[in-house]
């Protein structure tokens, strides 16, 4: 029997939960499969044992109920409207507990919620980072007030009533905005700022602002099965594109790979990528600033080699502009990772049409239980 969310209808996070999660794993094959079957074979799907309470990255929205209590949740998708939650059933359970806390001291304190048509109030969102390996927790306080500083009494029962509280940071969003970090600093109200997680035998610095994966088991399977379809032999130069902190670079490196380069636009990431390097004393790892677009161009131009191109792109997917410059640098592997399977299909279609590559096989790896989202990991062979 399917375990059902009393809100899985009007908050729209979990369009699969209530579905019994082996239909669900059925219907993400069929999905994949029909998109990637055309370029090669697709692997059966890999579940997860307990598919629940897996997500480290919890964001929510404060405001007033309709008897003016403070609660916080979600927007009804595609709305403004504030659906309360608790006990999520797919976020981490440490975290949603830390988040009942803040909502409880948010009351007692007397902080007012942010109004978005007033431009009012204080406290806006909440954004909480697990790491569960190593059960540390970064919080972030939203503020819709520049004014706005929590009380001393209240970031110190916060800590002792969860000790997994490693750092808890301040950041002002004043702006019509549906984001919750903007550009503006992260102020650092206790601790060092971010914590660490373990990953495929390494450590991770996770800061308010790094691309992490939010199921860390099911990361950890499918990176293990990119790593084995790279199959290094310890001579090799490796691109990782889009590497935000340096995970898949740095797992390669970790395998036995020659030489590594990283290449992201985002610094904040570059630098905690960095950081990642020293903490694991992984020293033949490079990682640049920049678009990787171009930075394959030059490579090209220069005649400089790649021999595996791993690429993990957001789920709009890679644009042209990088995907020929992928085809001019020529690598004999690229590994693409995709969390859209309908632009990996694109992507894919790009590179066997305009370059000289096959598809030498897809296997699905189910990230996102209880949503319609799968990723995917690609093996494409130059021919």
């Amino acid at each position: 029997m399917a375990k059902q969310c009393p809100k899985a209808g009007a908050c729209g996070g979990c369009a699969l939960n209530g579905v019994k999660y082996s239909k669900q794993l059925e219907r993400k094959q069929d999905y994949v499969e029909s998109l990637l079957l055309p370029f090669g074979p697709v692997a059966p799907i890999l579940g997860m044992e307990n598919p629940f309470f897996y997500r480290n990255k919890v964001q929510s929205v404060f405001g007033l109920n309709s008897r003016g209590e403070v609660v916080s949740g979600i927007y009804r998708e595609g709305t403004h409207k504030l659906i309360p939650v608790r006990d999520c059933m797919i976020e981490d359970r440490e975290a949603d507990a830390v988040l009942m806390t803040i909502r409880e001291l948010v009351r007692s304190f007397s902080i007012p919620p942010y109004d978005e048509d007033s431009g009012f109030g204080a406290i806006r969102h909440v954004l909480i980072r697990r790491a569960v390996a190593t059960d540390q927790t970064l919080v972030v306080l939203v503020s819709g007030s520049p004014t706005f500083k929590p009380k001393d009494a209240f970031i110190r029962t916060l800590v002792q009533k969860h000790p997994s509280v490693k750092t808890v940071l301040l950041h002002v969003n004043n702006q019509k905005t549906s984001m919750v970090l903007t550009d503006g600093p992260c102020k650092i109200l206790y601790g060092e700022g971010w914590i660490e997680d373990e990953l495929c035998n390494l450590r991770f610095r996770i800061s308010a602002r790094s691309f992490y994966q939010v199921n860390a088991y099911q990361a950890a399977r499918l990176y293990t099965i990119a790593m084995r379809m790279a199959r290094f032999k310890g001579n090799e130069s490796v691109i990782d594109a889009y590497c935000g902190t340096g995970t898949i670079g740095l797992i390669a490196a970790s395998w036995g790979a020659g030489k590594v380069k990283g290449i992201e636009l985002n610094p904040d990431a570059v630098e905690d990528a960095k950081a990642n390097a020293e903490i694991n004393g992984l020293h033949d790892v490079e990682f640049i600033c920049g678009d990787a677009s171009v930075e394959l161009k030059r490579m090209a131009r220069e005649n400089e080699h790649a021999d595996i191109v791993f690429l993990d792109p957001p789920r709009s997917g890679s644009d042209e502009r990088f995907l020929a410059s992928v085809i001019k640098l020529a690598p004999s592997t690229v590994i693409y990772i995709s969390c859209n399977p309908e632009t990996l299909a694109r992507d894919l279609r790009y590179l066997t049409r305009m370059g000289p590559y096959r598809m030498v096989g897809a296997q699905p790896v189910d990230l996102f239980p209880q949503t319609s989202h799968t990723e995917t990991v690609c093996l494409m062979s130059r021919d």
